[in-house]
Formats: C-alpha cells, sequence, structure tokens
C-alpha cells in the first residue's frame, strides 16, 4: 500500500505568484478549505514545501 498526504488549503492564493497558483492546482486544490488525498511521491513533496504556508498537512 502506498503511503498517502492529506492537504488542505488554508489561505487564499490572492497575491501568489503565477508559480505559486500552479503548484496549488497541481495539487488539486481550489478554494480555502479544499483537501486532497495525494500519494507521497518526491514531486508531491516539492510543490507542498513550495507552498507550505498556505496548507496544512497530515500523513
Amino acid at each position: 500500500m502506498a503511503k498517502t498526504i492529506t492537504v488542505k488549503l488554508k489561505k487564499s492564493v490572492i497575491g501568489c505568484t503565477d508559480k505559486q497558483k500552479a503548484s496549488i492546482r497541481g495539487l488539486g486544490l481550489k478554494r480555502i478549505g479544499s483537501s486532497k488525498t495525494l500519494e507521497n511521491t518526491p514531486s508531491v513533496r516539492g510543490m507542498i514545501k513550495k507552498m507550505i504556508q498556505w496548507l496544512e498537512i497530515t500523513e
């Protein structure tokens, strides 16, 4: 069984750069409070690392 990470968007992306908004969209998040369960892969962890201040992470 693959390990998973649940990410939740806790802040608005207004004022973020286009690259940061693309990372949020890449994680599958759209609105404040939306959450998504993703596989724990290096690419997902990289996107989370870039946007850590906007996200709430649970494993």
